[in-house]
């Protein structure tokens, strides 16, 4: 299975997002069999690395997203994907736009996807302090752990 998290810049929450999955994927019986990478609909930060404050912040939890690069979200990532995981309902309302009539149901919100919180989204900590870095981890870690709890029975 291979899944994309996908946020606006994915310099903050999806490279957060996909460090979570790893690590929460690499320690189950599911490592090897999942693939995750992350994307932004918007590309104005492509090549760079996340944000410095969500590298320390995931760091901060024995994360490491440093080597990350941000990219935009391109044409063959709804063949490439089994399931576009957005962080919230402006992301997904552009990845459908942008998505095959064929592959649109499979672009949903990440905390909804994970069974954590029904129409839930991940706030974008860019224009926010630590704190608002350190609730964007809960939630993503949080949803990593059901996530791996979701394909663990599948």
């Amino acid at each position: 299975m291979k899944l994309l998290v996908v946020c606006l810049g994915n310099i903050c929450r999806s490279p957060m997002a996909e460090g979570a999955l790893r690590a929460r994927l690499d320690a189950a019986p599911l490592a090897g069999r999942v693939e995750v990478d992350s994307a932004g609909t918007g590309g104005w930060h492509a090549g760079e690395a996340p944000d410095r404050r969500a590298i320390a912040c995931a760091r901060s939890h024995g994360v490491d997203i440093g080597g990350q690069r941000a990219r935009q979200l391109r044409p063959a990532d709804f063949d490439d994907y089994d399931w576009l995981l957005c962080a919230d309902a402006d992301n997904l309302r552009d990845v459908r736009k942008l998505a095959p009539a064929a592959r649109r149901d499979r672009a949903v919100l990440l905390l909804d996807w994970a069974g954590i919180e029904p129409g839930g989204e991940v706030p974008d900590p860019y224009t926010g302090g630590p704190e608002d870095f350190r609730r964007v981890w809960q939630l993503v870690d949080s949803a990593a752990q059901a996530v791996v709890a979701r394909l663990s029975i599948t």
